[in-house]
Parts: structure tokens; sequence; C-alpha cells
């Protein structure tokens, strides 16, 4: 069951390499109010039976799906990003989840590049009840050189989308503070990837409070932006030593969210920078 106005979502990634399964047995432990499914190479993350299984016997309800659009992920159900897409459409609707999480296409994607605005607009013709929140990326350091994968660019507000996911592990990386980020996606922000970065280039994925975003104005802005999404947790556990590291690290992460949007801060304007 919800308790909070924003519900805070644990991302399935946030266990890795634990498998998708433990995802769903932690945020009950630990007390989320739901599961956002990164659906990649493990086969239950694709499987809509699997899910409903998991949701049920968890008490704990999947309300994002977030698309393969990973390097990982590029043969997941398909080569055609636009049926991966549309899968993952089929498989939120099927779940009761609202929210899609869409990555930019890449660079080599060129027929999928040159029409995504377009091709966008007829998946959402299809799937009418989905919101498609496209995420802010960041540029790839290699060989001592930054480039940006992706195509127009790493930040989708500069293309225009109707639906927004703010992540700001990927803020951090972008060397991007994530209120002015927010300000730019204006009402079209639906959704957030909290954790955290020092800026260092590269994609951290720290337990909010350990980098230097301004996580907790976020989340405390979020109320006077009219913020109506969720809000999951997405931090990198893959280096833990212990499944009980790895719970304190989720739970650290639950109480920061949960203290930050608090009903107290409902009233409060929100935050702009810049």
């Amino acid at each position: 069951m919800v308790s909070s106005r924003v519900p805070v979502l644990l991302s399935s990634s946030s266990v890795f390499p634990e498998p998708t399964a433990a995802a769903f047995e932690m945020a009950a432990t630990v007390g989320y109010d739901g599961v956002e499914v990164m659906v990649w190479t493990d086969a239950v993350s694709q499987d809509a039976g699997a899910l409903q299984g998991l949701s049920a016997h968890y008490d704990m309800p999947v309300l994002s799906v977030h698309a393969p659009c990973l390097l990982v992920t590029q043969r997941v159900w398909s080569p055609d990003p636009w049926e991966r897409l549309h899968r993952a459409a089929e498989l939120a609707e099927t779940l009761g989840a609202p929210t899609v999480v869409v990555h930019p296409p890449f660079t080599w994607q060129r027929d999928y590049a040159r029409n995504f605005a377009a091709g966008l607009a007829k998946m959402q013709t299809r799937h009418p009840d989905i919101t498609f929140a496209i995420e802010n990326m960041y540029p790839v350091r290699m060989a001592g050189r930054n480039f940006v994968p992706y195509v127009p660019g790493w930040d989708p507000t500069e293309a225009g989308y109707d639906a927004y996911t703010l992540d700001l592990s990927h803020a951090a990386a972008s060397h991007t503070d994530s209120l002015v980020l927010a300000d730019r996606m204006g009402p079209g922000l639906k959704h957030v990837h909290l954790g955290d970065g020092t800026g260092e280039g590269r994609d951290e994925h720290l337990v909010p409070g350990r980098g230097n975003q301004p996580c907790a104005e976020l989340l405390q802005s979020l109320a006077g932006r009219g913020f109506q999404g969720s809000v999951a947790l997405e931090v990198s556990t893959r280096k833990v030593t212990s499944r009980e590291v790895r719970e304190a690290d989720l739970r650290e992460s639950l109480a920061f969210a949960r203290q930050h949007l608090a009903p107290a801060a409902s009233a409060t304007p929100a935050v702009t920078r810049g």
C-alpha cells in the first residue's frame, strides 16, 4: 500500500547483481511503496506472469517499467528498438504501471533516432494510458576525451518531449545541477531516479546524500512543481560485501527520500537555480 503522497519505489537495478526477484523481497522488507522493473537479461524481468506473481506475493506493486535501452539489453525481446519499447509498454499495462522510462537513441541507431519523436507519438497513440518519460543521460569519457553517444544529445530537453525522467546520478555525471535540469523539464517532469554523484564524469548512482547533487532540495521542490509522479531509488550496491549492507544502503536511501518528501515540505515553493 502506498504510504506517501509521492510513492517511493525501489528500482530492481539497485539490488544488482542479485536478481529481479530479490528487489521485490528487499522492497517489502525495507518498506518501499513499490518497485520499478528494469527490463534486462534476467528472464524474470521480461516475464509479466512472473512479475505479477512476485508483486502479489510481496504485496509490492510495479509502478514503473524501465524499457531495455542499455547496451547489454539491445537484443532483449527484439533487436528492433521500437518493438522493445512496445513490449515494455505492454508489460507496463499488464502490471498496472503508469510509467515507462526511455533513454534517448544511441548515435548508431540512425533510423530509430531519425524517427524518434514521430515514433513516440505513434507509440503514445497505441498506449494512451502510459507515460513515456525520456531520461537525461550524460557524456561518456574514453581515452581522455568526452563524447556523447546519444542523439540529439544527453539532455532530452534540448529536443523537447512531453514527459521526462530526471536522473540525479546522470545529472552529476554531466556536471549539471539537477534543480536546473528540473526547471528545464518544467511540467514535463513525471518521474525521478533518485541517486547521487560527485561529478567525476562517470555514472556513480550513490546513495542520496553521499555525493554533491542537491538531492534533498530537489525532493523538497517537487510539491511546488506540481509533481504527480513517483520517485524510484536507483543506486549501485554491486560492490557491497553482504545482503545486510545492501539492505542498509536501501534503508538509508528510503529514509532520505521520505524525510525530504515529507508533507511538511509541501508548502515550500519550488527551489530554482541559475
